[in-house]
């Protein structure tokens, strides 16, 4: 049983125990995680509390919920309650523990999953790799001399290990997604404002979205709806009805596929592209469409995010720069000083290429692109080669997530597993709120065979 909905449906018809599936991942966190060094923390004593309180309402005959007896954990920028946040800082270790649960992990919770633990991350979020100056680098299931991808490297490298079968992340940039190709599981962002952030420290507040790692559909979508809902204490957090999107195995041929071209069929080694091609091909899609002035919204992604995450952290920069991992300082201190004409501009050409992308989706319901550039890179590793031209690897892991978090595209990764190499990720992109569109695409994809994410 490595999928969420297939545990939560043994533990609730008793074929086994929360508390022995409880006991299972903790085992294997312990067995395992000091190679992979996903966890911060593993909160083993409050998981066996929680796992057997939900089989004593199982014998008393009550239903615990859709994730009866899962273990999950979540990004260390998650408020925990008893843990202290630390947002991958070491200057957040000084903060007193959370005294509440953020609200998606109170909602998972509610649902009978069983948290687990804390993941590793890169410092407040800002990076692609997850090799953490403070507490350590995560390193790929697939291949432990490369990266996790990031800034939610602890949260996939944990689902593709076999650890839990379900985490929680955030995305910027494409904190999701990236993390999810290089690890070979679904990388889930929702449309912006869908999920609550309450209780989510944040990083650029324009863009941060929250949102699932899985090993199927199914999961993914069962998450989803867990989570679903307005909420109060986030005032982002969209007033939609919360929509049941549990993929039905239903005929897609309506719906309206196309291939992102132009500047997503550039700048990637020609086996990302190969990926795309396969699942074009799988859904028998031949037509390109144009995501006009992408590269402009990647470069004003950047200006934005920069900004606003020095101007979250400004009086820690002055006081304490010599406690930031150096990369993240660096990065922060540049943001500092963007002049706010370029933050202004940045964000009026954001309300253009929104204009833009309603547009393109008149004539189609889901796009495909490559999510990232390359398989997983090398520890360490500062450049590589891409178009014959050498670049530096970080920051251009997000080449294909930047544009489409910008205006809060929701997005899901698909894994695409190869045989003898590394795992690669496309992107399955649709208009704000369609995400059950993307959920039955992929659906239909695992159900071939041509998605999937294996236990390594």
């Amino acid at each position: 049983m490595n999928d969420a909905v297939s545990i939560a449906t043994a533990v609730r018809e008793g074929k086994v125990s929360a508390l022995e599936v409880t006991k299972a991942a903790l085992a294997q966190i312990a067995a395992r995680d000091h190679q992979l060094n996903c966890f911060t923390a593993v909160t083993i004593e409050t998981a066996l509390l929680d796992a057997a309180r939900i089989d004593r309402e199982i014998a008393q005959g009550n239903n615990p919920g859709s994730l009866a007896g899962v273990p999950f954990a979540v990004k260390n920028l998650f408020d925990i309650a008893g843990l202290t946040t630390l947002a991958g800082s070491k200057i957040n270790a000084e903060n007193p523990a959370a005294t509440q649960d953020a609200t998606a992990v109170a909602k998972l919770k509610q649902a009978g999953a069983v948290l687990v633990g804390a993941l590793n991350m890169d410092e407040y979020a800002y990076g692609f790799v997850t090799e953490n100056s403070h507490y350590g680098a995560t390193h790929n299931p697939h291949d432990l001399q490369r990266v996790a991808g990031g800034s939610s490297g602890g949260s996939a490298a944990a689902v593709a290990a076999g650890l839990v079968p379900l985490t929680l992340g955030s995305d910027t940039n494409g904190s999701i997604r990236v993390p999810a190709a290089l690890c070979g599981v679904f990388g889930f962002k929702p449309t912006y404002g869908r999920l609550s952030r309450a209780g989510v420290a944040l990083f650029s507040s324009s863009f941060d979205h929250i949102g699932s790692f899985a090993r199927s559909v199914q999961d993914i979508a069962t998450v989803f709806d867990v989570l679903q809902g307005k909420d109060d204490r986030d005032p982002i957090c969209t007033k939609r009805s919360p929509e049941l999107v549990l993929p039905q195995k239903q005929d897609i041929s309506a719906i309206r596929i196309a291939i992102a071209g132009d500047y997503f069929t550039k700048g990637a080694e020609p086996e990302a592209l190969a990926a795309v091609q396969k699942v074009a091909d799988a859904l028998n899609v031949t037509e390109y469409v144009t995501i006009p002035e992408a590269h402009r919204a990647r470069a004003a992604a950047f200006v934005i995010t920069a900004s606003e995450g020095a101007n979250l952290h400004l009086d820690k920069l002055q006081s304490r720069p010599q406690d930031f991992d150096p990369a993240t300082r660096d990065r922060f201190l540049a943001g500092a000083l963007i002049p706010s004409s370029w933050y202004l501009q940045a964000q009026r050409f954001r309300r253009w290429y929104r204009d833009r992308i309603r547009e393109v989706f008149q004539n189609v319901d889901v796009i495909l692109a490559p999510t990232t550039p390359i398989s997983a890179p090398l520890i360490n590793q500062q450049t590589m080669i891409l178009d014959g031209e050498e670049i530096l690897v970080r920051p251009h892991l997000g080449l294909f997530t930047q544009p489409l978090s910008f205006i809060g595209l929701p997005v899901l990764s698909v894994p695409i597993q190869r045989l003898n190499a590394l795992p690669l990720g496309v992107q399955l992109i649709a208009a704000p709120y369609n995400e059950a569109l993307i959920l039955r695409v992929a659906a239909a994809l695992e159900a071939k065979g041509i998605v999937s994410a294996a236990v390594v």
